[in-house]
């Protein structure tokens, strides 16, 4: 009866995880579903419908498991992975990015996202800033925006003179093939939307309290200079698009579908697979008969509110 109940016990842990891990992900995605009702009504009209919450949070899931495998593997072969996060403003960068480092040791997979750039900075060589950042063995960097600010936001801006953006389209396949000669593994990622999609999320983030700190003058701009930014991306493509680092597009107006069509390519880039593990053992508390836990202040306590 007690590998019975040993099973059952784990069985129930199981579910209770499993249940905790959907109560994660509805707290992340609750602001997608307590919108504005006239906006989220618009929304709804405008969308096919999207993957089933339960469909989705099985893919996900089962997705995570494999990026914990990844994780693994970087770290016992010692391997570098860089992967960078472009699109437009709203475009969902941040939900995958999310997605992919919910459940992995942060220790060992770091976001980077730049603030803009000091004086300091500006008057170093352009790369220089994002080098520091770049992965030792053992680790994965997700740039969330990376060196394609220059053909694209600083272009489009006035921030980078022609002369500065030509510069950097003369150098960065360069700068990529060294990356790559020295072992990082490069992957990026443009997430791809349309007009009217970001025109409806801007909107979305206007009418909900808890979004309107993602909004930016900068952002608002961006409407204004749709075409232009258009444009850029095209060049970008054009001119950066090498073998050593291809650009792979990401479908991004259906969010649910993008995050789980762009992990599961990320993973199919990277020949990874099972590392081996030592046996993980509990031990046995040490107990000691002698010893006495002290009653602490209550005032050390946080008050339980809830």
């Amino acid at each position: 009866m007690d590998g019975l109940d040993g099973e059952q016990g784990a069985r129930d842990w199981l579910k209770a995880e499993l249940d905790d891990t959907l109560d994660e992900e509805i707290e992340q995605d609750l602001g997608e579903h307590e919108l504005h009702l006239k906006i989220r009504d618009i929304y709804r009209k405008s969308h096919p419908p999207t993957i089933p919450r339960a469909d989705y949070y099985r893919a996900l899931l089962a997705l995570q498991a494999e990026l914990i495998k990844l994780q693994d593997w970087v770290k016992h072969n010692n391997e570098k992975v860089v992967v960078i996060f472009e699109g437009r403003d709203s475009a969902g960068k941040g939900g995958v990015i999310k997605r992919i480092t919910q459940r992995l040791d942060p220790r060992m997979c770091r976001v980077v996202a730049l603030p803009a750039p000091s004086d300091r900075e500006k008057s170093q060589w352009y790369f220089q800033r994002y080098v520091p950042h770049l992965p030792a063995g053992g680790e994965i960097v997700l740039l969330d925006r990376s060196w394609y600010n220059r053909s694209g936001v600083e272009r489009v801006m006035g921030f980078a003179s022609d002369d500065q953006v030509e510069e950097f389209f003369h150098d960065v396949p360069e700068f990529e093939r060294m990356l790559v000669r020295s072992g990082i593994r490069l992957v990026k990622y443009w997430f791809s939307i349309t007009d009217e999609e970001q025109q409806m999320r801007f909107l979305m983030r206007i009418h909900d309290p808890l979004k309107q700190w993602k909004l930016s003058p900068m952002d608002l701009q961006s409407r204004i200079r749709w075409e232009d930014y258009t444009k850029a991306k095209e060049e970008t493509f054009a001119r950066t698009n090498i073998p050593e680092a291809p650009w792979y597009i990401v479908e991004a107006n259906d969010k649910k579908r993008a995050r789980l069509n762009c992990i599961d390519h990320l993973l199919s880039l990277i020949p990874y697979d099972e590392v081996p593990h030592d046996e993980v053992t509990l031990p046995d508390r040490v107990f000691n008969p002698n010893y006495e836990r002290k009653t602490l202040p209550p005032e050390l306590y946080v008050p339980e509110k809830y």
